[in-house]
């Protein structure tokens, strides 16, 4: 069966295979290495070990392979890297010559496979300072225990724009993301049928096919030399505008809702407590945080306090009080279970920031954006009027003009598109004409805008008798596929296959007419296996949470989700704007 989330999942099994593939490979008992890192390689180590993991490495001290760095003539060092020019070009500069080589000698692993251009530049260049070079096949990002990225935001750029002169650029990063996908694939030992959805866009075929091409070579030529076979599992490439609604959404759980709200850059939450500034990392490491940040903000806003209640009762050293203030007296006065309150006062300053901002504007607006969503109000009641849902928001001169634009979109996602003349009107009446490619740009990845769709929209899984929030009715498209591509229900029409599909997906797996079949065979041949999620141009957070929901449900499939990058939904509109601007007037962050 599936690892149960609280091991760390992915990040554990992608640290157990660095451990084995680099450390392991190069150990020497006693021997100190310096370690060279590039920025991709800095975040992949980051998201998966600390520096007390590489101590015990054997890692002496961690440096980046860009800059500028004193020789350690007498120490060998271990570069970990990606197979990018830039990074191979850096590791030359260390080996220029053997009077000045910055190091020893050089022990050499890249997350993927190098280029023969780069590998002869290296050979010929300083091949007897080398003690190894292989490839360890990991290129993506283990974000958390079931979500990974394969870290390359520009790519949505690439993908998404009309631009044709943008061709080139576009077949090369999906051969990259391809290639990265298969890493996915091969760290969790996995050889999966992989299907697509197939309409409006073809990035999904497209990508979907490169992947099952790239698998077929990387399993004939794994270290065993043995061709493996299709295992249980499945991965499915879905284009991001298969649900528009999740991405601009006011979600109320706790994790989704702070990355939409507070300015939470790189998992780091900054905040006041005492009157110091103060900050905290967001990550697995704090079981806090693994345990409340799928959570409804309601339950947060309760359950904090009474864990505060139970450790201050405890300790006796309070009446009682669970204000900020009675918080930190009390860890003034008992430092030794200062670390265990330290974690709560984060979260529950988080959940506070985010009710700050919560209660004067986005409440009034939650109702409206659910109503656009499900086309249903709280009681179930049909919306008549879309019109009349939207235009109070548009009116509120305390929304700001993202929050206008979301409201907006969701008006014309709910009505499956709408006239020229009536997008007009909307961006006039708000005076948004400098950010209108916010919503015109959304027909660049297959979803209607102008003029409104012929085509019925999608049916939806009826789940009006789980129990919910009224604020937090939708649920995201990405649920219902999880569920029906575990339980067999994808229509193959819509979600074909590149490959043959693995039997246990398929429905087949006759059983003789004599032996008696058993109820749970199909369950007993699923256990194990994995359903592996890719889309292209971004996930929300909202949709990480349902994959771990849907691992909880069925426990005898583990969900991994992953994407080119995470997305929050001003970050989206952002870069949809961006969409028919020319690439040169695009800011790429990730170097090529």
């Amino acid at each position: 069966m599936a690892p149960p989330v609280t091991e760390r999942g992915l990040k554990s099994v992608v640290w157990q295979r660095i451990k084995a593939a680099v450390f392991d490979d190069c150990r020497k008992e006693g021997e100190w290495k310096i370690m060279l890192l590039d920025e991709f390689t800095t975040k992949l180590l980051a998201s998966c070990c600390k520096m007390t993991d590489l101590l015990a490495e054997g890692i002496t001290v961690v440096e980046n392979i860009y800059k500028n760095r004193e020789p350690v003539r007498q120490m060998k060092a271990l570069y970990f890297i990606s197979p990018t020019p830039k990074s191979v070009d850096c590791f030359l500069r260390d080996f220029a010559s053997k009077s000045e080589n910055t190091y020893k000698a050089a022990y050499i692993y890249f997350t993927d496979f190098c280029p023969d251009s780069l590998f002869n530049k290296i050979k010929t260049s300083c091949s007897k300072s080398i003690r190894r070079c292989k490839e360890i096949n990991i290129s993506f990002i283990p974000l958390e225990s079931q979500v990974y990225t394969l870290d390359v935001p520009d790519a949505f750029y690439y993908c998404y724009s009309p631009d044709p002169s943008n061709a080139n650029g576009k077949d090369s990063v999906m051969e990259a993301m391809a290639a990265q996908i298969v890493t996915v694939c091969a760290t969790l030992d996995e050889n999966p049928g992989v299907r697509y959805k197939s309409k409006p866009l073809d990035n999904a075929s497209k990508l979907a096919q490169l992947v099952e091409k790239k698998l077929e070579n990387y399993y004939k030529i794994d270290e065993k030399s043995l061709i493996k076979g299709k295992t249980h599992s499945q991965l499915i490439i879905i284009d991001r505008g298969f649900d528009p609604v999740s991405t601009v959404l006011h979600e109320l759980t706790f994790q989704a809702m702070a990355y939409d709200l507070l300015p939470i850059e790189n998992d780091t939450y900054k905040y006041k407590t005492d009157g110091k500034e103060k900050e905290a990392v967001l990550e697995e490491d704090d079981d806090l945080w693994v345990r409340i940040r799928h959570r409804h903000i309601a339950v947060v806003l309760e359950e904090i306090p009474k864990l505060m209640k139970e450790i201050s009762s405890t300790k006796k050293a309070t009446e009682g009080k669970t204000s900020l203030s009675a918080l930190a007296q009390l860890m003034k006065k008992m430092p030794h279970f200062r670390k265990q309150i330290t974690k709560q006062v984060v979260h529950l300053n988080l959940a506070e920031d985010c009710m700050s901002k919560f209660k004067p504007n986005i409440e009034k607006l939650c109702k409206s954006e659910q109503d656009l969503a499900l086309g249903t109000d709280a009681e179930g009641q049909k919306v008549k009027d879309s019109m009349r849902v939207l235009l109070p928001v548009l009116l509120n001169k305390n929304h700001d003009n993202y929050d206008k634009i979301r409201a907006i979109l969701l008006y014309i996602f709910s009505i499956n598109g709408t006239t020229e003349e009536n997008l007009d009107k909307l961006i006039q009446n708000v005076k948004i004409e400098n950010d209108s490619d916010m919503i015109r740009n959304w027909s660049y990845l297959g979803v209607p805008i102008v003029p409104p769709s012929q085509q019925g929209k999608p049916l939806r899984k009826d789940r009006s008798t789980e129990e919910t929030f009224q604020l937090s009715r939708w649920t995201p498209f990405i649920k219902d596929i999880l569920e029906d591509a575990i339980d067999n229900r994808l229509d193959s029409k819509e979600w074909p296959y590149c490959s043959q599909c693995p039997a246990v997906w398929n429905g087949s797996g006759a059983v003789s007419a004599r032996q008696k079949p058993r109820a749970n065979y199909l369950e007993e041949r699923k256990n194990g296996s994995k359903l592996i999620v890719f889309v292209i141009g971004g996930i929300t957070y909202s949709e990480m949470r349902c994959a771990y929901e849907v691992s909880q449900a069925h426990k005898s499939c583990e969900v991994i989700i992953g994407s080119t990058h995470i997305l929050t939904p001003r970050k989206l509109l952002d870069d949809i704007k961006m969409l028919n601007k020319p690439k040169d007037k695009v800011s790429f962050i990730k170097d090529e």
